[in-house]
């Protein structure tokens, strides 16, 4: 049987007067029903490898050597117009940031149905049937009712989700996944890799994955590759990259992968809090009728919780998406409204004149889940990390420029990168330069959504020291928001576990990890998967029924959850039986 896709000496180059080469002699075979895994730092060329099967390579760069092959078809040198009908059918891709593939002025309905008839011949009934079906394979709650939303109405795990339904609607032959479950926590990602997983079965469908989780990859791969600076440096079968491998770099990169379980343990003091809220509630109406008159729904995104993060302290909010954790984080910020309080270094947020809340947002910086969003693309990178110090009148402009060089310096990037645009740097970059600009007023709270989820394991581990040493030099907090457990034990002083807006139990690292005491703790714990190809959990199990919603009749509230503490500041919800079987 040939191979469902094939990479014969791929060169990739960039320039013409003086030409650079990003991809150099790259060979590989993927045979139907296999998952080949490319891994490797940002910046490597794996999803300029993937760009190159697709067709969608940008016009500074060309293939300058080798070819690519899909079953009996040379894609290299196909003309746009041949490969159109090709794309998305035999060939899907998902990509990395969906908030760059979503168009967000349509609807997801409207995105996914003309999809599905771009390539098949079907009515508009039946794509809106297939593209429901589409949503629910990927577990998004309500699907009907999604296809009337836009990609902004989504958090950015949901809008991941769409990618991926996007991607599987039509069946392809073979699917590359860009960091396709990056966004995404950790019990929808073992669901999205079942569903690979199953549709690779069944029609014998070829993965390509790219991903820096060295975990996945340990789960679902067959097959790994290894690249670095655009160069093959291994490939081999899963478990012997992992149990031997060859090449120092293999070996650097799974030793930088995280670990359930290694993460030091020591009692946390108590500490001054600089941040605390108090019966924090944020909801949303959906819009019904003319200017929203007559709204019956309403999203109930984060109801009475209340927490503390002390100086020095880091307190981490995990949890599925859509349970409120980057919505507590546009509260702190500022961007949504909310009820409750909100009080920074004994300042409350409700009472402050224009003087207090500039000084407020000075001791309050936000990393975003999504990089490419967060960053002005007409900007140099160099001016947006100096915004916040521009913006708050903060030294000469060559003081601004040394402090800026500095943070680049300090997240891993180099300082004659600052005069870029952010389009010329890769996910995991753009996200290193958004921690620089957090970073720039030396802030007391920093509130990191998904700071190191597009970071390859080498850099989040690097990075991930440096935030440790920041908050030992300067004395500052963190609200970590994660989905990667593997990375919250980690870093984390304090643990909250949230679910459907409220949190369902609370503690110290160790009291969370190493005795979880509520039903949806465990099973965020279990779902966590192991970089060890010989202890493979992985079977492809489905969670039975829908993602609960948080949506509710408009004045109907959930019943507040009551925590109860176990011992030693160990607050656990009571949970019902439903709850515990859900």
């Amino acid at each position: 049987m040939p191979p469902a896709l094939v990479a014969e000496g791929l060169t990739l180059t960039v320039g013409r007067e003086r030409p650079r080469q990003l991809v150099s002699g790259l060979s590989f075979a993927l045979a139907k029903g296999e998952t080949l895994c490319l891994a490797g730092e940002s910046g490597s060329g794996k999803s300029l490898t993937a760009l190159a099967v697709m067709g969608l390579l940008p016009r500074a760069v060309r293939v300058t050597g080798g070819r690519i092959t899909l079953g009996d078809t040379e894609l290299t040198g196909l003309p746009e117009a041949a490969m159109r009908p090709i794309r998305g059918d035999r060939v899907a891709m998902i990509f990395q940031e969906p908030m760059t593939s979503l168009n967000p002025v349509l609807t997801i309905g409207r995105q996914l149905t003309e999809a599905i008839r771009a390539h098949r011949p079907v009515g508009r009934a039946e794509a809106r049937r297939a593209a429901i079906a589409a949503l629910d394979a990927v577990r998004i709650p309500e699907a009907a009712r999604r296809l009337e939303q836009h990609p902004h109405e989504l958090s950015g795990g949901m809008r991941q989700r769409v990618m991926i339904a996007m991607a599987l609607a039509l069946r392809p032959d073979v699917l590359i996944a860009d960091e396709p479950t990056t966004a995404l926590d950790v019990t929808v990602q073992r669901e999205v890799l079942a569903l690979l997983a199953d549709l690779k079965d069944e029609i014998g469908m070829g993965l390509v994955l790219i991903t820096h989780d060295m975990g996945v990859v340990a789960e679902v791969a067959d097959r790994v590759l290894v690249m670095r600076a655009g160069r093959q440096v291994e490939e081999g079968p899963v478990a012997e990259i992992f149990a031997r491998p060859a090449a120092d770099y293999t070996r650097a990169l799974l030793a930088a992968v995280p670990r359930m379980g290694t993460a030091a343990r020591a009692d946390a003091p108590k500490r001054r809090p600089v941040l605390a809220a108090t019966d924090l509630c944020v909801r949303y109406d959906l819009d019904s009728g003319v200017m929203g008159m007559g709204s019956r729904r309403r999203v109930f995104a984060v109801e009475g919780v209340s927490f503390e993060v002390g100086e020095r302290e880091t307190l981490s909010l995990v949890g599925e998406s859509g349970c409120g954790k980057s919505t507590i984080a546009r509260a702190l910020a500022g961007l949504v409204p909310y009820s409750g309080d909100i009080v920074v270094d004994g300042r409350n947020a409700a009472n402050l004149d224009r003087a207090g809340t500039m000084a407020l947002r000075r001791d309050v910086q936000m990393i975003f889940q999504d990089p490419f969003a967060s960053l002005d693309p007409r900007m140099k990178v160099g001016d947006l990390v100096a915004e916040p110090l521009t913006i708050h009148a903060l030294g000469s402009r060559a003081e601004r420029r040394e402090r800026v060089a500095d943070l680049f310096a300090r997240v891993g990037l180099s300082p004659d990168q600052m005069d870029r645009y952010p389009h010329e740097f890769s996910g995991g970059q753009r996200q290193r330069i958004c921690i620089a600009r957090a970073l720039a007023l030396r802030p007391k709270l920093i509130v990191a959504d998904e700071s190191v989820s597009a970071l390859d394991v080498s850099v989040q581990a690097r990075v991930l020291e440096l935030l440790k040493e920041l908050q030992e030099a300067f004395g500052i907090a963190y609200l970590f928001i994660s989905h990667d457990m593997a990375v919250v034990d980690q870093i984390s002083d304090r643990v909250a576990v949230m679910r459907l807006g409220q949190i369902v139990e609370m503690g110290t690292a160790a009291q969370v990890f190493d005795d979880p005491r509520h039903s949806y703790t465990r099973r965020l714990i279990e779902a966590v998967p192991i970089p060890d190809p010989s202890r493979r959990t992985f079977t492809g199990a489905r969670l039975a029924g829908e993602i609960a919603s948080p949506v509710r009749a408009r004045h109907d509230p959930p019943p507040r959850l009551l925590l109860r503490n176990v011992g030693g500041g160990h607050w656990v919800a009571e949970e019902s039986e439903a709850m515990a079987a859900a």
